[in-house]
């Protein structure tokens, strides 16, 4: 395909090289043919590319195109104006069908309304919340068709009908106590149907695939946002000169925004100028020992608020289990003290990562992106102990004394939900609207506050890690989780509009926000899938009420279902299959030798990679150089003939002659 312009401007080169206009006219006028005879053999699409791909000004192109369809036309039978009719009328549905897809994209303008205002570390907190929501929409999907659908049409599992009293909406209990909502409104009784639809393995598969589907989905997007955020950034490009030539955030067209961009940008050139200044500059011993202590003394602070809380939570939990066992039902004002433990723990996220704040200030970090990482490792570790402590006491203390102790579990999962999410709406209001009005109004010295990025994304991993929790005892709570995260993504959004400001201190908004994957699975999920686990294998379940009384585990189901098709001959590879490998020990042993060889694998094409990267990038350099010094070593010819040229006498022909052949007299690598 010839991509030079074949319509030579006025005072171009052909004209000083002794052709006559008829000659320069003819030569363009071949090359021209050739090029409508190539465009006139390829196909429809690819001829549409190519005369867009052409680099020509637009009369140019439409000059081409014209040729080519009058040349089409004459080797043709159908109309030209029937075929393009029919040929644009294509092109136009798969058009409005790409527009349709987008359209389709949930919050796709608004996302783009953030990210142009305020930045993609803003868009990033966005983005991770709608990536929570798809999970939820998928949970409550699968659930509510495989579960809850044919519990309501066989029959539910109701043996009282207390009255609503609104309470409910933030206890769980009273009217909610056995509906299908949780665990205690399923039973295990077998679907007569065509086929018979056993609950026990549909309550069991259900949970079991959607849990399995989410572990999958979180280590393909923790891999692929690794290696792209971290593999493929590496070397020189992520260097101080990239920075400042390559990193500007273009989609950012808000004054403000513009101006912390600036500032975002000016603060990680100093953090990556202190680090090459501390790698040089080595402070003294006894600077380094107080540096230490206080670094000991601030994560001994933090360490010991964080068991503090959990013990008061787990004393607070005894406390509630007492109150439970000792009420009637019908009073509201036993059931509304059920609220004090989830309140108590919405209070410790609150206040304690304020003090966490402080005892960063205290220490003083050098690099701003390290005292954001230390931040969020603590208010990671104070939330995870909190949600540890409670399914301790959950999983320990909770089923030795309470009858339909998973609908319990299920209720405590609910008040925490829906009281977390009044301290989100507080928080919009009181931490960012008033924050607003008194930096504004009032004591202008404090400005507007700024969009606490890491904050309001740990917030959403630990509600999303208590709907992770809550699945098991409460198949529909991903309907609470939905209309969170609908309402949070709206007032946010009108929150940051009117009165935050994006953050001064983000550091690289993609490598934060596969920091953020990663502690959604380790120790969110992974965390979560532990608490199933040792509640299908170890714990007995209740004997009055869910799908699976009668039995010692959950997990017996399993049994019973490969005890019923032992008999039938055309079943028999199933219990094989289950009595000879799933449960061998050296099935699970082999298992674990192939990931660990497949991890190797993967890690050493990672480290090719990443060496195939670094010689490219020297590769290119190197290029860079050679083509300076022809480029120098060409210049210098000419020179040296323009001054051999001044010392040939005048009586000699001067007519210049055009070399045919000038092409090759050029390296190859020009």
């Amino acid at each position: 395909m010839r991509r030079m312009s074949v319509f030579p401007h006025h005072g171009t080169a052909l004209g000083t090289l002794g052709l006559t206009a008829n000659e320069i006219r003819q030569e363009v006028e071949n090359k021209t043919s050739e090029l409508v005879s190539d465009l006139v053999n390829l196909s429809a699409g690819g001829r549409f590319q190519a005369i867009r791909s052409l680099p020509m000004s637009f009369n140019e192109r439409k000059t081409i195109r014209n040729r080519v369809n009058s040349v089409k036309l004459s080797k043709t039978i159908l109309p030209a104006d029937c075929r393009q009719q029919v040929s644009r009328s294509f092109r136009r549905f798969r058009g409005s069908l790409a527009s349709a897809r987008q359209h389709l994209v949930i919050w796709q303008g608004t996302l783009k309304e953030i990210g142009g205002r305020f930045g993609t570390s803003v868009l990033s907190y966005f983005l991770f919340l709608k990536w929570l929501l798809k999970f939820n929409l998928f949970s409550l999907l699968i659930n509510f068709c495989f579960i809850t659908i044919p519990q309501i049409v066989h029959a539910p599992n109701i043996s009282s009908v207390t009255g609503f009293r609104g309470l409910e909406l933030l206890t769980g209990g009273g009217y909610f106590n056995q509906t299908v909502l949780f665990y205690g409104g399923y039973n295990g009784e077998v679907i007569v149907s065509t086929p018979a639809y056993n609950m026990q393995l549909a309550y069991f598969f259900t949970i079991a695939a959607y849990l399995v589907l989410c572990g999958v989905s979180l280590i393909y997007s923790m891999s692929r946002s690794f290696q792209n955020n971290f593999v493929l950034e590496t070397g020189p490009v992520s260097g101080g000169a990239w920075r400042l030539l390559c990193s500007w955030d273009f989609s950012v067209v808000n004054e403000k925004a513009i101006q912390y961009n600036k500032n975002n940008l000016g603060i990680q050139l100093k953090e990556s100028l202190s680090e090459r200044l501390l790698e040089k500059n080595k402070t003294s011993l006894s600077d380094r020992i107080k540096r230490l202590s206080l670094h000991l003394l601030a994560w001994l602070l933090s360490l010991g608020l964080a068991l503090g809380s959990g013990a008061g939570i787990y004393f607070l939990g005894t406390k509630e289990l007492t109150i439970h066992f000792d009420h009637d039902p019908n009073d509201l004002t036993a059931e509304a003290s059920t609220l004090l433990l989830p309140v108590v723990v919405s209070l410790i996220n609150l206040i304690v990562p304020l003090l966490y704040s402080l005892i960063s200030k205290m220490e003083s970090y050098s690099n701003p992106r390290t005292q954001i990482y230390i931040s969020i490792i603590r208010n990671v570790v104070l939330k995870m102990s909190l949600l540890g402590i409670l399914c301790f006491y959950w999983l320990n203390s909770v089923p030795n004394n309470i009858s339909c102790w998973e609908s319990f579990v299920g209720q405590s999962v609910y008040r925490l939900l829906i009281i977390d999410f009044i301290f989100c709406l507080l928080g919009i209001f009181f931490g960012e609207f008033l924050r607003n009005v008194i930096g504004t109004m009032c004591i202008q010295s404090l400005g507007v506050p700024e969009f606490d990025i890491a904050r309001n994304v740990l917030d959403l991993i630990y509600a999303q890690t208590l709907a992770w929790i809550g699945i098991y005892f409460s198949p529909l709570l991903p309907v609470m989780q939905v209309f969170k995260l609908f309402i949070i993504f709206y007032l946010k959004k009108i929150s940051l509009s009117m009165n935050c400001q994006p953050p001064k201190h983000t550091g690289r908004a993609a490598q934060i926000q596969t920091v953020f994957i990663a502690l959604l699975f380790f120790p969110s999920f992974v965390g979560t899938l532990s608490m199933v686990a040792f509640t299908v294998w170890r714990l007995k379940p209740s004997d009055q009420c869910g799908p699976f009384q009668g039995l010692k585990t959950p997990f017996y189901t399993i049994f019973n279902w490969i005890d019923s098709i032992q008999d039938p001959p055309e079943t028999k590879w199933v219990w094989w299959i289950f009595e000879n490998v799933l449960r061998s020990e050296l099935f699970y042993y082999l298992i674990t030798l192939i990931i660990l060889v497949i991890t190797f694998f993967l890690w050493q094409i990672t480290q090719g990679r990443k060496q195939l990267i670094k010689t490219l990038r020297e590769q290119i350099v190197n290029e860079g150089k050679d083509k300076v010094f022809l480029l120098n070593k060409l210049q210098t010819i000419q020179k040296q003939r323009r001054e051999m040229a001044s010392y040939i006498p005048q009586d000699f022909d001067q007519t210049p002659h055009f070399n045919t052949n000038w092409m090759n007299t050029l390296p190859f690598d020009m």
